[in-house]
């Protein structure tokens, strides 16, 4: 009789998991928008509003952060907020799990109640693929924020954004060290369509290939800025700082100017005007 073959590392990995562990730091992005918000409001932000909120990662660091927290949590896809409520709620206590509200909905027509902060991160805005779409998205952000809240958004570019090519680096997860990889597989430069793909390659040689697919527009940054001010926003940039050795140092600070990079991120921070 013969004996079955072991699941290989990439058939035993959690997609979900291996991307929290690889593309996310709840921690960081927390910092940032909740030091941004009291540096420019003068006060904390109680209620977050995470749209494709995913795993709703961010939305469980938010509720341990202070026991006056609340996060509301939209993502469409109703498996993903699934996975979020057994693998990450779960492992909160009873009272934190009581502050946040997942929604299964659409972001261009949920209604919730008014956030101090509303959050749309990891350039997810970009399935928004026409002008007419996203600016209506950026309305409903205005009407949906309280009046002094503040939209955060995050962007990448430079002139390697508009190349098809391949990133790859290290990750350590339950599994041992996983090399996790970023494909731009597609690039259009008429319409701007992107294409990418997460790969995860395992120690035992085998892999976990298109974990993640995007079907995105590659959006430039003064494109956003103005249909954010379209919509009623001050819009302000916060460019990454590099260390000595020129390696992005993490720290994200206002900026009218930045450097022509073959890759950078920034923080959109978009403030909502009155009227």
């Amino acid at each position: 009789m013969k004996r079955k073959a072991k699941p290989s590392l990439a058939e035993q990995a959690d997609r979900h998991e291996l991307y929290e562990l690889s593309v996310q730091c709840s921690e960081a992005e927390v910092d940032f928008v909740s030091d941004t918000y009291q540096e420019l409001r003068g006060k904390p932000a109680r209620l977050l509003r995470e749209d494709f909120c995913g795993t709703a990662n961010v939305c469980c660091e938010w509720v341990r952060r202070d026991p006056a927290n609340r996060a509301v949590g939209v993502d469409l896809d109703q498996d993903v907020l699934d996975w979020g409520r057994v693998n990450n709620l779960s492992r909160l206590t009873g009272e934190q799990q009581s502050r946040i509200s997942l929604i299964n909905d659409d972001v261009l027509t949920v209604k919730t109640e008014q956030p101090d902060i509303l959050s749309a991160m990891n350039f997810s805005y970009w399935l928004f693929k026409d002008r007419k779409t996203l600016g209506q998205y950026f309305s409903r952000v205005h009407q949906a924020l309280k009046d002094d809240g503040i939209f955060f958004l995050d962007i990448y570019g430079g002139y390697e954004s508009f190349r098809e090519c391949e990133e790859e680096r290290e990750i350590e997860t339950p599994q041992g060290d996983v090399t996790y990889v970023w494909e731009q597989a597609s690039f259009n430069p008429i319409n701007h369509d992107l294409t990418c793909h997460i790969h995860f390659h395992f120690e035992d040689d085998s892999r976990l290939e298109q974990a993640f697919s995007y079907h995105w527009r590659l959006w430039t940054l003064p494109e956003i800025r103005e249909l954010l001010e379209d919509a009623g926003f001050r819009v302000t940039v916060y460019w990454q700082g590099w260390d000595e050795d020129g390696e992005p140092d993490g720290e994200f600070l206002p900026a009218t100017d930045g450097d022509a990079d073959a890759g950078w991120i920034a923080y959109i921070v978009a403030e909502k005007m009155p009227g």
